[in-house]
């Protein structure tokens, strides 16, 4: 049985997941040796550059960033996994988030959420996280299924 601590986390990162299908795809349009070779090589700017466009299609600006983070788990006969530090800042809502790409799938794991206001319950907080997740969204841009 998940802690409710446990549980809140991952409805968040569904709820999170969710939000930036779109924004992922696009992410997966750049050549995966280009992200090996801009996070071994610290060209942090150029991920920057990634993530601002690949965001500005489905998201207001400067919604998603990149927060200067990330590696790349790669090894003979293994297929690479990137992993992205980001952040979501919107209406209040503060979401610091390691993004895992692969071939096939992404995961999203959330390490620190902050919501300006006064103390909110955990489902509470949850519910602004969404709403604020939908808010950012661009005019005209069809919210993912179960969002």
């Amino acid at each position: 049985m998940l802690d409710v601590k446990k549980r809140t986390s991952l409805t968040r990162e569904k709820l999170l997941a969710d939000a930036i299908r779109e924004f992922v795809a696009e992410l997966r349009l750049v050549d995966v040796a280009d992200y090996v070779a801009y996070l071994r090589f610290e060209n942090y700017a150029n991920i920057e550059d990634i993530v601002a466009s690949s965001a500005e299609l489905t998201l207001k600006p400067f919604v998603l960033r990149f927060a200067n983070s990330g590696d790349v788990n790669i090894s003979w006969g293994t297929k690479p996994i990137i992993g992205l530090a980001l952040e979501f800042q919107h209406d209040g809502v503060t979401v610091h988030f390691r993004l895992e790409l692969s071939a096939a799938t992404a995961a999203v794991d959330i390490t620190f959420v902050d919501i300006d206001g006064p103390s909110l319950g955990e489902e509470a907080a949850t519910e602004r996280l969404a709403f604020a997740l939908r808010d950012a969204r661009l005019v005209g841009m069809d919210e993912p299924d179960d969002f």
